[in-house]
């Protein structure tokens, strides 16, 4: 449902003729503004609680530097701006980072401009950093099988709560390198997914799309370990059945991203790889490069992960490059391993 967008301070009853006139500015706050902007791409664009909070940094940022130089979001040039970008590079911002604070600056001031409250779009004529394509960290095979090996093996070895705990991040691992999903996608499945004879979990993904995501059986069986490890540890006093499949006492009811990612690390150093190179994120690449590289569709691959864009999908066409060129060596007449 759609939250109107609203503007916090009251006006009065203007002409037609004056409704045309952009408003002051100067009425906002920095703040003010922030938050009439993320109300919109809250409502319109169904934007997440973490983007919205990334926006919030990134724009606090930006209204931290203007004020340095007596300048608001309501009054800043565009001078201001290539300043404020910058700085970002002398602060040692890398491109991706600069690049993304230039992407929020845009959305801001054409909001502003489309709401009348500016006259003027400072940040449309800028431009961004130069990128080189960086292509994302991969675990091969064997290292995953690595990490779902030493994640197996603790549970066999822990007792109590703390075999609990082990069966629940095989899980989170099993899962998610059998789906690709996000980690907040991850971890706020509810636990209706865990249904004993599900071959498919409903995802709402970015923009509150929902997508189908196929389970294998290696992750049906971690999950089935996991409910039977939780039926066993449950103490008649905790109430009814959680609603999440990885429940904590946290405010959202469900195990954070970040406590995952720090469990995760921890396998990694316990299985004998760098904790540096390994993450939820990481996995998720890893997912969709093994898939890639077996010979899956790169469409297939962008359904699964739940990219509305197939250019951000083809950031894996390196594998594809590398499995076309083995095809050709090995299998052509003239290649070389013939």
């Amino acid at each position: 449902m759609r939250r109107p967008r609203t503007i916090s301070r009251a006006a009065p009853l203007r002409e037609p003729e004056a409704q045309a006139a952009p408003l002051r500015p100067a009425s906002y706050s920095d703040a003010g503004l922030t938050e009439l902007f993320l109300d919109m791409i809250a409502a319109e664009q169904g934007a997440s609680a973490n983007t919205l909070d990334a926006y919030r940094r990134d724009l606090a940022d930006l209204s931290h530097f203007l004020s340095r130089r007596r300048l608001s979001i309501g009054s800043a040039d565009t001078a201001a701006l290539r300043s404020y970008l910058a700085d970002l590079d002398n602060r040692g911002f890398a491109t991706s980072s600069v690049a993304r604070r230039l992407s929020a600056l845009r959305h801001l001031f054409r909001f502003l401009l489309s709401e009348r409250i500016r006259a003027d779009d400072p940040a449309a004529i800028l431009a961004g950093p130069k990128r080189g394509r960086s292509l994302p960290k991969v675990l091969s095979i064997a290292d995953v099988d690595r990490l779902l090996a030493c994640a197996r093996q603790e549970i066999d070895a822990a007792e109590g709560g703390a075999r609990l705990r082990a069966a629940r991040l095989n899980c989170l691992l099993e899962v998610l390198y059998a789906t690709g999903l996000r980690v907040s996608e991850l971890v706020s499945l509810p636990l209706s997914a865990a249904r004993r004879d599900a071959r498919m979990i409903v995802v709402r993904g970015k923009g509150d799309k929902e997508r189908l995501v196929p389970l294998n059986a290696g992750a049906k069986q971690a999950m089935a370990r996991y409910l039977e490890e939780m039926a066993v540890a449950k103490d008649p006093k905790d109430g009814p059945t959680p609603k999440w499949l990885f429940p904590s006492f946290g405010e959202s009811g469900y195990l954070t991203r970040q406590h995952f990612a720090r469990d995760l690390k921890d396998l990694a150093a316990r299985a004998g790889l760098s904790p540096r190179l390994v993450s939820p994120h990481v996995l998720r690449h890893a997912f969709a490069s093994h898939l890639l590289h077996n010979g899956a569709d790169l469409r297939i691959v962008q359904t699964l992960l739940g990219h509305s864009d197939i250019s951000t999908t083809q950031i894996y066409t390196h594998v594809v490059e590398e499995r076309l060129k083995s095809l050709v060596r090995d299998l052509h007449p003239l290649g070389e391993g013939r």
